[in-house]
């Protein structure tokens, strides 16, 4: 079974854009998915609150999905969001109504032009898709679950270093993506989790703006864009390429408790003659081998360079037939990081991910 947890925030029509292409597989996934009621729905003016506020910012913009998560999380903690309980609640209409008044009046301040009719047609039927699905108490359902010794696989949405506290702040999502979200997000206890997988790539990417250390601009960073297909799942934008950066993994791997980790995308770094990986920071005259709160783009990365692998991975199903050069990259990741590196993927197939 499948649940969309509490703490997740639901755009109706791109949930129902989801289900429907699922469901031209052959799979009926309303009996194999469930909606928490605590989960937050965006509207279609949370949308342009978060077009009208990242315009308002110019140059500063934090590069937003523009998706209207950020102010949905807003009106999450302000104690004034609709939740997917309400949709079954006789006032629902009134209470869409009451928070789209109140986005309405916000747009005025921002002198915003829009228009969400077409838009809030195709939300209203995103609800009445939604109203095909369970609504439950989500955290009962996980913890009764837990209880009777089933293993529940919790999956994240965003990067460590977009988390709202502990992330690039402000360049960060309105949620937390740490490890510890799974307890607000789902409603288990710490001492629920037990194995943590941290999911990297071999090299370092992001998307928007933010500070990237290792970013590269020259035909490299290129390269690895064009042979990596790095481009937004959401926005299609390019991604922002660079070498691997052991300061923010190793920090990530800290503040997540991470316990095994999975390399992915070890193949788009087979032409490369020489792979670089950044093992420090220099910031004012000073060499850090943590990860500031200061991470501006004035850090300059310290380099640990290591001899390419000049090979094609892609057909390699165990770890003893990998180069040597290519051992050497995982197991330096492994000794930096303190954690094993359990699964390493050479390609999109499930037959390309190798499990040590």
């Amino acid at each position: 079974m499948n649940i969309i947890g509490n703490g997740v925030v639901i755009d109706p029509v791109i949930l129902a854009e989801e289900i429907a292409d699922i469901e031209k597989m052959g799979v009926d996934v309303a009996k194999h998915m469930v909606i928490s009621k605590r989960a937050h729905l965006i509207l279609p003016t949370h949308r342009m609150l978060d077009a009208a506020s990242e315009a308002a910012k110019g140059k500063t913009k934090i590069g937003s999905t523009l998706k209207g998560i950020g102010p949905t999380y807003m009106d999450k903690t302000g104690r004034n969001g609709l939740r997917v309980g309400d949709i079954l609640m006789p006032d629902f209409i009134e209470r869409y109504n009451t928070l789209k008044a109140k986005h309405e009046e916000m747009l005025r301040q921002y002198a915003y032009t829009y228009d969400i009719t077409a838009y809030e047609q195709e939300w209203f039927k995103g609800i009445e898709a939604m109203r095909k699905f369970q609504f439950v108490d989500s955290e009962q359902m996980v913890n009764e679950a837990l209880n009777n010794g089933t293993s529940i696989l919790a999956e994240g949405a965003q990067g460590s270093l977009l988390d709202i506290d502990f992330g690039t702040y402000p360049y960060v999502t309105s949620s937390n993506t740490l490890c510890s979200g799974v307890c607000n997000g789902l409603g288990v206890a710490p001492t629920r989790i037990g194995n943590v997988y941290g999911i990297f790539k071999a090299y370092c990417t992001r998307v928007g703006s933010g500070p990237f250390p290792t970013e590269l601009f020259d035909t490299t960073g290129e390269t690895l864009r064009q042979i990596g297909n790095e481009f937004g799942a959401t926005t299609g934008r390019p991604r922002r390429c660079g070498w691997l950066d052991l300061v923010a993994l190793k920090y990530t791997v800290m503040m997540n408790g991470v316990t095994e980790l999975i390399m992915m995308k070890s193949d788009v770094l087979n032409e490369f003659p020489t792979i670089k990986v950044a093992v420090g920071y220099e910031l004012d005259g000073k060499q850090l081998d943590y990860f500031p709160y200061e991470c501006t783009d004035d850090i300059v990365p310290i380099y640990k360079e290591f001899k390419g692998w000049n090979c094609d991975i892609c057909n390699v199903r165990n770890y003893d037939e990998f180069p040597a050069e290519f051992k050497e990259y995982v197991e330096f990741i492994e000794q930096e990081t303190g954690v094993p590196v359990k699964i390493i993927s050479v390609g999109p197939d499930r037959a390309e991910t190798i499990i040590r």
